[in-house]
Order: structure tokens, then sequence, then C-alpha cells
């Protein structure tokens, strides 16, 4: 690189170096709690989709305002049940993939 040149990284690479490689436990932590991220936020732009208030959601699905706004922050700590109730609720079409050694397996 010549002076002032600016040097350049891919996400990818950010992500190996500070977080950690895949198939190290803290990539997959990483990789995990994205994914939680992701689905609280469908959750949330599905609810206000339906112009539904965390509230209302709440009532259909029988829980309160609160533990909607704690899913849509993040559904780390709701069960599977719970957040099919929710889809449901919310009239949501969902589908579960699970990859075993390359095999895609669907259930929608």
């Amino acid at each position: 690189m010549g002076k002032g040149e600016i040097e350049s990284f891919s996400l990818e690479e950010m992500k190996d170096k500070y977080i950690g490689e895949k198939g190290t436990p803290a990539r997959a932590e990483y990789e995990y709690e994205l994914k939680m991220d992701v689905l609280g936020y469908m959750i949330k732009k599905a609810r206000q989709e339906r112009n539904l208030t965390q509230e209302q959601l709440g009532k259909l699905v029988g829980v309160q305002k609160a533990q909607i706004s704690k899913l849509e922050n993040s559904a780390n700590s709701a069960t599977i049940d719970t957040v099919i109730k929710v889809f449901k609720a919310l009239k949501a079409e969902i589908s579960f993939n699970v990859k075993i050694a390359d095999h895609l397996l669907q259930l929608s």
C-alpha cells in the first residue's frame, strides 16, 4: 500500500477478525443472536402491517404487551410455541427449514 491509501476489508474478514471465524463458538453465538434479532424485526413489521399495537397483538396471543415488546426486540427468550402463536395471530404464513449434512428438510 502506498502512502495515503486506505486499507479495506470485507464484512466477512471483519467478522472473522473481531467475532471469530465460522465454526467457532463465538461466531455461532453471534449468528444465532443475529437470526433472533431478525425474527423479532419480522414480527414487528408483520404487526405493523396489520395495524396492531403491541397490546392488541398480546391480547390475541394471550400474553402481556411487555412480552410482545421483548419479542420484537429479540426473539432470544421466546419459545417456538409463542413465535408460532404470534405469527398465527398475525395471519402470517411461516415455514421452517432444517439443513442436515447438506440435505434440506422443509416444513411449512
